[in-house]
């Protein structure tokens, strides 16, 4: 039976096969046109441009490699993904040129349990991973944490409660109301039922996982073509 920690990998193991990654290498191409997707490359540049220096950069959930063409400064490029097929498409990512002579290391593994040494990285970035396909929890936190470098930076995004894509029953209306209404201090169970325990994340979430470990940065919202999400750079306390 898997762990807890392990069923997440599991899943895009068994989901993320040949074919699947062929057809998400596919959309790459096409997303190079998409306004939001652009968005997210400067986006993700901005953050390399915090620093002052060449960086070692982890991608956690990389994929195809599909955000690899806006990092900069970089001085090596590890991603993590728990789909060798999808690894396999990376080993030719969307605008590989960009990287020109840097040393790229893709490696099969599950976030949730692989272990990198301490202080490993200077930026560790995800999209579309943590808050939609991996839930955001302290754990998640902790161990990226450990794998930065002081003054590292976590860079990442999660889909937001109030994204359209999230369904809204009337139940679900009426606790996001009380929720907003309410004052924290006696809203948090409901408040973590509506996040489904990091499953989604919205900026009271984010700020409650990362307090203590990391300070914020920036933290917005960002419409792509499928979710409403919240945006973050977090800089390691």
């Amino acid at each position: 039976m898997a762990t807890d920690t392990s069923r997440w990998a599991d899943r895009a193991a068994s989901l993320y096969d040949e074919s699947y990654a062929r057809r998400y290498r596919a959309r790459d191409n096409e997303l190079d046109a998409a306004p939001s997707n652009q968005e997210l490359i400067d986006w993700l540049g901005a953050v390399c441009d915090r620093f002052d220096r060449p960086i070692d950069i982890l991608d956690l959930g990389c994929g195809t490699g599909r955000y690899f063409w806006g990092l900069r400064r970089v001085a090596s490029l590890t991603g993590l993904d728990a789909s060798a097929a999808m690894l396999d498409e990376a080993r030719r990512p969307v605008h590989a040129e960009r990287l020109g002579d840097v040393a790229v290391r893709l490696i099969v593994g599950d976030l949730m349990s692989h272990a990198f040494p301490s202080e490993s990285f200077d930026l560790v970035y995800a999209i579309g991973v943590l808050a939609e396909h991996v839930p955001l929890t302290r754990s998640t936190i902790e161990r990226v944490h450990g794998w930065l470098r002081p003054d590292g930076r976590f860079a990442f995004t999660t889909v937001h409660p109030q994204s359209p894509s999230v369904a809204r029953p009337p139940a679900r209306r009426l606790a996001s109301i009380a929720n907003d209404i309410l004052p924290a201090s006696i809203t948090t169970a409901l408040h973590e039922r509506l996040v489904v325990g990091g499953m989604y994340a919205d900026e009271r979430w984010i700020a409650g996982v990362l307090r203590h470990r990391f300070a914020i940065e920036s933290l917005d919202r960002f419409q792509s073509d499928v979710h409403l999400h919240g945006r973050v750079v977090a800089r390691a306390a």
